[in-house]
């Protein structure tokens, strides 16, 4: 009897997922191509659950091209504050600013224009395309390079261009004549909800049978991990400083390194080296308790004090530095542990 054929990758893939996928994520309600790319740069390094309400505020506020360039950088920043990796945000608004003056305020149509745009790479371009045109395109997000790393046992880290160049051919051998748009999502959700770091589902995958990081006893192996990256301990003090109506002192960070383009609370080596910065006049800064933070390579220990400015005037504030009201921090893009603490002396913890 002759052995039966296993289907195509992709025809499996898309039986499972039109039982078990994701159906209902509010960028797929319409799948046009904004809401796809604003998704899309959103979930890079940020989990779905994370990013909805995020999105559906931001559909709310910037609901398309026009709207998001004619938007103030600091309202944008603050639709993305706690959603990290702030130059994605910065990214949107400068390519919605250029798909006005060159594209008629629509994102152009083909991945190639898509990846002239500032934070959109051939991956996002052609998931914007295959989403939004239902025309299959190869994409090449976290979640698919496990699966196809796992597929076809590709060892190396993934991020590497030779493991890269392997993947695209992989990824481009099993698309489908047609369902782009579900294919896509499928590959995403495959990777998602079963070829997960650890603990894949492999007993219920779709694409088991010929899966030769399974057959090989390499599932646990696969993909090769990212070389470690050197993390470093940090230290910041950071000065809560209100004048006599009770506004707080900002900055804003240069646009690049750490919360780039962000407002934060002024910082320094030390309380008094900042003071020096300002040029201002204080009463006693009263240290208060310290909290951590932890970016992708940087361990950070916030050591935080307050104080009142004698002289509010003797602040020098050039327009990267000024007093703000409470009621003006929802406007502002503030990085997480800044809120944090702004929140906390609102709360009257401080007093």
């Amino acid at each position: 009897m002759p052995r039966k054929r296993t289907p195509p990758f992709a025809q499996r893939l898309l039986a499972w997922w039109d039982q078990h996928g994701r159906h209902d994520l509010p960028w797929q309600h319409p799948r046009t191509p904004y809401r796809v790319w604003v998704s899309e740069i959103m979930l890079q390094q940020t989990q779905v659950g994370t990013v909805i309400p995020y999105f559906e505020r931001w559909m709310r506020d910037f609901p398309d091209v026009p709207s998001l360039a004619a938007a103030p950088l600091d309202d944008v920043l603050s639709h993305w504050s706690g959603l990290g990796y702030y130059a994605r945000a910065r990214n949107l608004h400068s390519a919605a600013i250029q798909c006005m003056e060159e594209h008629g305020g629509n994102l152009p149509r083909g991945a190639e224009a898509l990846s002239a745009l500032p934070g959109i790479g051939l991956s996002t371009a052609n998931a914007i395309v295959s989403q939004s045109t239902d025309l299959p395109a190869a994409v090449l997000d976290g979640n698919v390079r496990r699966v196809l790393a796992r597929h076809a046992a590709v060892e190396g880290w993934t991020g590497q261009a030779t493991v890269q160049k392997r993947l695209w051919m992989e990824a481009e051998n099993r698309l489908p004549a047609e369902r782009g748009a579900d294919y896509t999502q499928a590959a995403m959700d495959l990777g998602a909800m079963l070829c997960t770091r650890s603990k894949p589902g492999c007993g219920h995958c779709p694409v088991r049978a010929d899966c030769q990081a399974r057959l090989r006893g390499l599932v646990g192996q696969l993909p090769t991990p990212k070389p470690a990256t050197k993390v470093s301990d940090k230290t910041v003090h950071m000065l809560i400083l209100r004048d006599s109506e009770g506004r707080v002192l900002l900055e804003r960070r240069p646009p690049a390194g750490v919360w780039g383009g962000l407002w934060c609370l002024p910082d320094g080596d030390s309380i008094e080296a900042i003071e020096r910065r300002l040029g201002s006049a204080v009463t006693q800064a009263s240290p208060l308790p310290g909290l951590e933070h932890r970016l992708s390579h940087i361990r950070m220990t916030i050591c935080p004090a307050l104080a009142d400015a004698v002289k509010p005037t003797q602040v020098q504030c050039p327009a990267s530095r000024g007093w703000f009201e409470r009621r003006q921090l929802p406007q502002l893009g503030l990085p997480k542990p800044v809120t944090d603490l702004l929140n906390r002396l609102h709360d009257g913890e401080f007093d």
